[in-house]
């Protein structure tokens, strides 16, 4: 048989990853924020987009007519987007004009009674420059310096060392390295360190939180040796051995409660109140209300997302008055870049909505009667139940929250692993540590519950779990064994 090259002509299909599509799968897996941010961009870069939803300032409300909808009961999801007309994907500024006029008039007519139309949105106070406003720990201490400080370069050294304090209060760096980036000995420091501890809030300035309660002790003046003592076994306060506590502390129980009772006054966290407000707060992308009939209504977050549109006349004039067909060439681009967005962004909504629904309709018992009823529940079941591929179910529930009235959670909370129960639905773990909990809380303190004891209760209940397995739940759940909780039991009783 001769060997040689020859040209052969095949078919063959094979998938793709063109940038459109990638671009598509990363708009799906981004959160709202995100999104409001890539718009923001794109609102830029292409002349021929145009933000079109209705501002919160206009009316109060951001919910124009074709928001994406998803309405169900507990027994049947109803279709997505029934009886809704497909929005347009451009729109005639003129049109966009006058349709603004009238309904202004309209939305002053329904919102301006209410308000009584005499508060305008500028008179009311800035709550940014209110927070603003408020003084910082490290303002706080660096006015208290100058009046303790002996000379300036002990002052120096203090304001030094207040600039490395955390949020709480606490000083984490260490002695011989502040020394060493000052060029002054570690007693020089020390002497700084010394003025820091004396300002207020008491307890600043203390490098463990032994350190902070000593501090508060002295200024109470109540840091006599058997204080001193009880502070400096805090890991046996945490584990509630108290009989070996007063033997340390050499007090009876009268003293010994007295003592506790004054440790838990003190502060263990001073800096905490001045530390400044955070502002990264989350922003739901989905919204679930109860409807009256019994349902739910769910819908996405406008508030953050601007509804796009393709400015028409502005096209128009821009095609009659290009020059050339590169520019020609650059405008078509341009539309075309604008109506995948507009699509790209609707399929998202259209999909995140989707999954959302099938979610809420899974965990039903979860946002009706709370977490006892959440039951197991899996990527792959949402995605069977909606047709969709498992991959696409996790980038939608990436980074996207849920608010309901029971709270804000992210999408990922609802999937969790289950256990085996008596009527064949199962339980999920959420479900199950709440159980424990919920059992720990209400024990008598002088009968409790050992994990063995745990798993026969929930047996009884219908959810066959092994002692182990108890013990893994528990401590997932944060509650300590049966050891542990009858010593803070009996030290919450003294």
């Amino acid at each position: 048989m001769a060997l040689g090259p020859r040209l052969d002509l095949r078919q063959s299909q094979q998938l793709v990853m063109t940038p459109q599509l990638q671009q598509a799968i990363k708009l799906l897996a981004a959160s709202n924020l995100e999104i409001e941010s890539f718009i923001g961009d794109a609102l830029e870069s292409n002349p021929l987009l145009e933000g079109g939803a209705v501002s919160s300032e206009e009316g109060g409300q951001n919910e124009p007519d074709d928001i994406p909808r998803e309405e169900f009961t507990s027994d049947q999801l109803m279709a997505q987007g029934q009886g809704e007309a497909e929005a347009p994907l451009d729109i005639d500024a003129g049109a966009l004009d006058r349709d603004r006029d009238t309904g202004d008039a309209n939305r002053s007519a329904e919102w301006g009674s209410a308000a009584g139309g005499s508060v305008a949105v500028d008179d009311l106070p800035d709550i940014d420059a209110m927070r603003a406003a408020d003084i910082t720990l490290v303002e706080h201490l660096g006015e208290q310096v100058g009046a303790i400080a002996c000379n300036p370069k002990e002052a120096f050294i203090a304001r030094h060392l207040i600039g490395l304090l955390d949020d709480a209060g606490y000083l984490t760096a260490d002695l011989r390295d502040v020394a060493r980036d000052l060029s002054v000995t570690t007693d020089d420091v020390e002497d700084g360190l010394t003025v820091v501890q004396m300002l207020d809030p008491t307890g600043v300035g203390a490098r463990d939180l032994a350190e902070c309660l000593a501090l508060q002790a002295k200024e109470a003046d109540r840091f006599d040796p058997c204080m001193e003592a009880l502070i400096g076994n805090l890991d046996l306060v945490a584990r509630g051995e108290v009989e070996r506590l007063k033997r340390l502390c050499r007090v009876d129980d009268e003293d010994f409660a007295d003592m506790l009772r004054e440790l838990r006054g003190y502060d263990p966290k001073p800096g905490l109140a001045f530390a400044p407000t955070s502002d990264d707060t989350v922003v739901p992308d989905v919204l679930l209300s109860a409807k009256d009939d019994g349902g739910w209504d769910i819908k996405l977050n406008e508030s953050t997302l601007p509804r796009l549109v393709v400015n028409r006349d502005y096209y128009v004039e821009l095609n009659n008055g290009a020059p050339g067909s590169e520019a020609q060439a650059w405008l078509k681009e341009k539309l075309a870049d604008a109506h995948w967005l507009i699509r790209a962004l609707d399929q998202r909504q259209k999909t995140i909505l989707k999954t959302a629904a099938e979610i809420v309709k899974q965990q039903d018992g979860f946002f009706r009667r709370g977490v006892s009823e959440l039951r197991p529940l899996t990527l792959r079941e949402v995605a069977e139940q909606i047709d969709m591929h498992e991959s696409t179910v996790s980038r939608v529930t990436s980074n996207k929250y849920l608010h309901c009235d029971r709270g804000t959670f992210e999408l990922k909370y609802f999937f969790t692993s289950g256990v085996a129960s008596s009527d064949g639905e199962g339980a999920s773990s959420e479900a199950i540590k709440a159980r424990i909990k919920a059992l720990t809380d209400t024990e008598d303190p002088k009968k409790v519950l050992s994990d063995q004891k745990l798993a026969d209760m929930l047996g009884e209940e219908g959810f066959e779990l092994a002692r182990r397995t108890v013990a893994k739940y528990r401590e997932a759940a944060g509650i300590g064994s049966s050891a542990q909780r009858r010593r803070a039991k009996k030290l919450a009783g003294i």
